[in-house]
Parts: structure tokens; sequence; C-alpha cells
């Protein structure tokens, strides 16, 4: 058995190797970008020389590709640069979102938060638990990954079973469960902006809420969580029956409970998160039920869906953090001025030197994309291929996720895919009126599940050193063969979901239509 085992992961880690040469030899994200922006004005003189044309679905107008390989190209986009930078939908929303966040994980909130909630846990539910604890975390950046994943080991060694059990659940809620979660978190914004940038080259007007997913999210919280329980008990947990006598670690978990200090900050917290709540609940209540209610409402129709609260709901995510965050903070006192919150917002944008990079490249590629009307020729023509194709809905979204959770392999990060993907199949299933926002989130469900199995994931590294503490010989074949059976299920699972969720015509976020219908012309 061990022989045949042996075999399996030596074909495994073979498998693996193709895979991470493979996506060694991408360049860089922001390079990656770099060198599409440049391609992309080549295209647009082939295109221009080629003569193509298409004529465009909703106005009936001949569209022609915009060549920038020219004088007047040159001039728009020395003229531009500067301001494809700053007015990149996403590049906002997140460093305000960020910024929020940053107070909360800075004041300990979040880790304290996380550490309550799985250490309380009765002993059976630790699973399920830590796998839910680890979807929630995936709202705060890499929170999961550095905390939670550690604990998990800590957790199930006292308890008496394998740690690499308790890893295993929660990375796999941490990472492969990343679009799923009952809240709203900082790559929601994100991928809802470069939605957004995408589904202008069909509809300048169109907008795409960072709520566009949430029901569709909150339903798969409790679908990814028992899918990760099934997964760790049934299938992972005969491989790792019993923690081995000689891999004892000295620390306690129950070290990690909260100490006095922090119980009172988390007592604050909760009070300053309800008090906000009813402002909210008071904002967002119809007009009149109440004296001065629904003034987060539209003024003109008071409606919920089209308001300041839902356009608002980066602002309201940066005002949850900061509020709990000082709260706790000072009932902790971890925060004992206002130079302490100010270090939190600063540690939070301090690690996105990177990020900002790559927006910087990916503004341009797709700023010049947009220019060239490269997007909308490539949609109509791939719309017309599709359509001959003749695959009904379900089948034809199935495909989109299964590409995605391929692509998710050789390239990690979420926000460069998409920014990568948007702009071609977002203007593409819309001319097979599909909305953008159905589309981003079979995206999602594609570009989660394959995370625990991608070396290209940024944690992966990380990851592997976990687990090398209870098991020294642990490698890329160990990691992938432990968590491959979650990335299958959750795969198989999340797509019935995803295909119940279409046929029976269920929204999938506040004021997000599955169907796209073109804006009349005048």
């Amino acid at each position: 058995m061990n022989e045949a085992l042996s075999t399996k992961r030596s074909a495994m880690d073979r498998f693996l190797n193709i895979i991470e040469r493979g996506g060694n030899a991408l360049p860089h994200p922001a390079t990656l970008f770099a060198l599409l922006a440049l391609l992309v004005i080549l295209m647009s003189w082939l295109a221009t020389l080629a003569g193509l044309s298409v004529q465009h679905p909703a106005s009936g107008e001949t569209v022609h590709p915009v060549n920038l390989l020219s004088v007047a190209g040159l001039h728009r986009i020395l003229t531009n640069l500067v301001t494809n930078f700053t007015s990149f939908a996403p590049l906002g929303t997140v460093l305000v979102a960020l910024i929020g966040i940053g107070v909360a994980e800075h004041s300990g909130l979040i880790g304290a938060s996380l550490r309550m909630l799985v250490l309380s846990a009765p002993r059976y539910l630790l699973t399920p638990i830590l796998v839910f604890a680890g979807v929630m975390s995936n709202m705060a950046s890499e929170i999961g990954y550095v905390l939670l994943v550690p604990l998990a080991a800590l957790i199930f060694r006292s308890a008496g079973r394998h740690p690499i059990l308790g890893m295993a659940a929660a990375f796999a809620g941490v990472s492969g469960g990343y679009s799923a979660n009952l809240l709203i978190g900082t790559i929601d914004p994100l991928l809802s902006g470069l939605s957004q940038e995408a589904a202008r080259i069909i509809d300048p007007a169109y907008t795409v809420s960072p709520l566009a997913n949430w029901y569709f999210m909150i339903a798969s919280t409790p679908l990814i969580t028992l899918l990760g329980w099934f997964v760790t008990e049934r299938i992972i947990a005969p491989r790792f029956p019993n923690a081995a006598d000689d891999a004892v670690d000295s620390d306690d978990p129950q070290s990690q409970r909260l100490n006095p200090s922090e119980r009172r900050g988390m007592y604050w917290a909760i009070l300053a998160v309800v008090g906000f709540s009813v402002l909210m609940l008071w904002a967002t209540l119809p007009q009149g039920s109440l004296p001065g209610a629904g003034f987060l409402r539209d003024a003109q129709t008071g409606d919920l869906l089209k308001s300041p609260f839902l356009s608002g709901i980066v602002a309201i995510i940066f005002g949850y953090g900061v509020i709990a965050g000082i709260a706790y903070g000072v009932g902790a006192g971890t925060i004992k001025s206002d130079v302490d919150v100010i270090k939190g917002m600063s540690a939070s944008m301090s690690t996105l030197g990177g990020y900002l990079v790559l927006v910087f490249f990916a503004a341009q590629f797709v700023a010049f994309f947009n220019w060239t009307q490269l997007g909308l020729v490539f949609a109509v023509e791939g719309a017309d291929a599709l359509k001959s194709l003749g695959l009904p809905t379900i089948p034809l979204f199935i495909c989109f996720i299964l590409l995605t959770a391929v692509v998710n392999l050789f390239m990690g990060s979420s926000s460069a895919k998409w920014a990568l993907m948007a702009p071609v199949f977002i203007p593409m299933f819309m001319l097979l009126g599909y909305s953008p926002e159905m589309t981003q989130v079979a995206y999602r469900v594609g570009d989660s599940v394959t995370n625990i199995i991608s070396p290209m994931m940024s944690y992966f590294a990380l990851i592997i050193a976990f687990f090398q503490r209870y098991e020294p010989k642990a490698g890329i074949g160990t990691l992938v063969a432990t968590m491959l059976p979650y990335s299958i299920v959750f795969l198989v699972g999340w797509s019935l979901m995803f295909g119940v969720w279409i046929w029976f015509e269920l929204p999938i976020g506040p004021d997000a239509p599955l169907i796209y219908v073109p804006a009349a012309t005048g």
C-alpha cells in the first residue's frame, strides 16, 4: 500500500513539476500586463491593416479598430498615461476598503475574533468551524493564511488528531472557499470594478455593484463548509489518522485563548458594531417609518437597490473596519492614541507596493484595449462562434468555470486574471444576453476551487512550510495530494450549485440581473 501511495505521489510530483515549470515560465504579472499593452498597440495596427470591422449589435453602426500605432495614438497614450492609472476603477475602492480593514487588523480585532470563534467550538464541530472560519477570514486579506492555518494545527493537536488534518481543513476554507462569505470583503469592489470597466466596452453607462454576487456568496458559505467537512472526515482523515508521538508541539493552544484585555476589547468592539449597525438600519429603513429614517435611500424614489447605501458600500466597509478596530484597540489597550490608528492604516498600505505597480500596467492594458475597440470586435466574433455551438446556458458557463480553474493553476492572482479575462469574456457573454454579474460569479467559482493546488498561489510555499513542521519530508506533492480532493469536490459541488441557481433564475446579488438587455438607443 505504501509503495502504491509512493508511486501515486511520484506521478503527482511529475505532474506538478510540469505545472510549476509552466507557471514559472510566465513573467511577473506586472510585466505580463506591460507586454500585453504593447501587444494591443501592435494588434490595433494589424487589425487596421486587415480592414477588420463588425456591426455593433445594439446601435447597428459599423465598428472599426482604432490604430494606436500612429501619431494620434501616441499622443493619446502619452496624455492619458497618468489618468489611466488614477481613474482605474478598482484602485480607489481597494485602497479605501483596506485602510479600514487595516485598523481592525492592526488593533488585533480580526485575529482575536478568529481565535475566539475556533477555540470556543465543541470538539465534534472543530472541522466545520475551522472551514467556516477560513471562509470568513478571506474578507481580511492574508490573515487566514498566517494565523488560522497554523492555529488549526495546534487545535487539532490538542484534540488528539493529526495537525495536518486541521491545517488542511482551514486551508480549504481560506483558499478553496475564497469566493464564499457572509460579508463583503476587499476582493468584491476590486472584481466589480474590473467587471464594470469590461462591461463598458459594450455599454458605456453600465455599473457593477460590489454587492453583485453577495446572495450567491452567502449561499456558498454553508455549501463550502459542509463540503470541506465531508472531505476532511471522509477522505483526508484516513490518510492522517493519528498525531505522531514525536511531533508533539510545545505550544499550548489554550495559551491562544483571549486574555482579559482582549475580551474587554471584544466587548467594546461588539458594542461599536451594534451601534453602527443600528445607525445603518435606521439609514435604510423606508422613509417615514421613523423620524429621519431612510436618509441613505435614493432621495427621489426611496429605493434601496439604487441608493447611496449600496453605491457607498466601500465607504461603509471602511467605517465598520475603523470603528470596530478603534473600539477593540481602546478596550484591549492596543490603541492608545491616534498615532496607533494611523499606523494601522499605514501598515495596510505598506503591503500594496506590488499591487500598485501591477495596477499601473493593468490600467494601461485595459485602457488601450478599450481605445482600440478590439474588445468589441472580438466579443462580436466570439459571440457569433458561441452561438454557432448552440450550447445551453448552464453547459456554456460550466465550460467557462473549468477554463478559469485551469488558468488559475498558472496565474495565481485573482485580480490579475480577471483584469486579463474580463475585457474578453464579459463583452462576449453580454452579446449573448448574459449579465456581467453572472459572468463574474462564474469566474469566482473557477478562480477559487484550484487555489489550494496551484503552485502559483502566493501562500503555497508558506503552507508547505507549515506542513513540514509536522511532516519534515512533506513537499509540493504532499500538499497537493492532500488538497486535491477538496479541489475536485468543491469544483463539482459549486458548479452544481451554480447550475441549479441559474436553472431557477435566482438573484445572485442586489440589483444584479442574470440577463443583459441592451439599453434602448435613440
